[in-house]
């Protein structure tokens, strides 16, 4: 019987994970894509029709409402709901897909959307309901989250008795040519960023003022890069399920210029997330700022250069120390070429489509919420080779 897949979000991401989905249509079957603008939709699966000769459908949604998605889903039937909405958005698909018995799949954990944090907890807690529906929940997979949890279990499974210290080390050294922007959505990319940094150590959280920390990184294929500390979703599931960890950090990289430009929007105030009036109407600034910041959708054609993202370990193997690099690199032309959006969306909606294939095809399958390390890596790892994600390793 052929299944049914709903693709919910049409930005870069949704773009990607529409695209690759229909590269796999044996196993996608029927694709819908839907999200609050249908214009934008369409375009995708005009693009798609043009470039990869499959079909897919279009809905509209507002995916705060329980209620439309409900309709929505008795509408398409769909066997799994990938969701690349907004993260604000993640409860709400969650519950829908209670409501409706369909298995769920998201790419990054629920953001408050009226404070700056974010975090599992909402979801884990759904984990009974989603059991008592018999229904599966695969949590943040994109690439970090996502890639880098699985490289983690893979790491833990093929190359150490005991992983002490993980480093998670994240590089977009691609140059837009514009002097600020985001290559995701602004609000969410600005609130990660200026947040304060986090890290894991001998069983606590330590906290750090926002760039705090620095790191040199010689990344392959890239060079060395400034890289910095900050709190990132995937360590506050890994060092529940990393077997003999004492320390988890994670570092991205950023220059000069986006640091700068950052500060000074942080110090007059338009990063903030609460409303503030403005000739007699409530703006919240952050919102403000993302509607005059370019859209990341558009930065795709005019950006060059490549990621790298990876995970370093340190830890135990036969009684002797080990450490392993594992890594992947992209180029943003490259991914434009294949799908119409630069590598940040490509590494994010490649993994998203991977988690889904995974579930469709019973390898990862379970009644629950779960997080991606908690299944067999090799499956997903083998897919990455295949699905335009090959990744590297270095040992010692």
């Amino acid at each position: 019987m052929s299944k049914r897949t709903l693709i919910i979000g049409a930005g870069g991401v949704g773009n990607v994970v529409a695209f690759k989905c229909a590269m796999n249509s044996d196993t996608f079957g029927e694709i819908t894509l839907a999200s609050r603008t249908l214009s934008k939709c369409d375009q995708i699966a005009k693009n798609v029709k043009d470039r990869v000769g499959v079909e897919i459908k279009t809905a509209s949604v507002d995916a705060d409402s329980v209620v439309e998605l409900v309709e929505l889903f008795n509408r398409v039937k769909p066997d799994v709901v990938i969701n690349v909405a907004l993260p604000y958005q993640d409860l709400t698909i969650m519950d829908a897909c209670v409501e409706c018995g369909v298995d769920y799949l998201d790419t990054a954990n629920y953001e408050h959307p009226d404070t700056a944090k974010f975090e599992y907890k909402e979801q884990w807690a759904r984990d009974e309901a989603f059991k008592k529906a018999k229904i599966m929940g695969l949590l943040g997979s994109g690439f970090d989250p996502g890639v880098t949890n699985v490289f983690c279990a893979y790491a833990q499974k093929h190359y150490f008795d005991e992983i002490h210290t993980i480093d998670i080390l994240d590089c977009n050294a691609g140059d837009h040519g514009y002097p600020f922007a985001t290559n995701f959505n602004p609000e969410i990319n600005l609130r990660e960023v200026s947040a304060n940094g986090r890290y894991w150590e001998n069983g606590e959280w330590i906290e750090t003022k926002p760039m705090e920390i620095m790191q040199v990184w010689d990344y392959p294929e890239v060079g060395e890069k400034d890289s910095y500390l900050l709190y990132h979703e995937e360590m506050e599931s890994l060092v529940k399920h990393i077997k003999g960890l004492k320390r988890i950090r994670f570092f991205m990289t950023f220059g000069e210029s986006y640091l700068t430009h950052m500060k000074c929007l942080e110090n007059v105030g338009m990063l903030g997330i609460k409303e503030v009036e403005h000739k007699g109407m409530k703006i919240v600034p952050m919102e403000f700022l993302s509607t005059l910041l370019p859209d990341p959708a558009t930065l795709g054609e005019r950006t060059k250069g490549k990621t790298n993202i990876g995970i370093y370990a340190k830890g135990l193997k036969d009684g002797k120390e080990k450490t392993i690099y594992i890594y992947q690199v992209s180029d943003h032309e490259e991914c434009y070429k294949e799908v119409m959006s630069q590598a940040v969306s490509y590494t994010t909606g490649v993994p998203a489509m991977i988690g889904a294939k995974l579930m469709l095809e019973g390898k990862w399958k379970a009644d629950g919420v779960y997080n991606m390390e908690e299944f067999n890596p090799d499956p997903f790892m083998e897919e990455l080779m295949v699905q335009g994600l090959p990744w590297k390793i270095r040992e010692d």
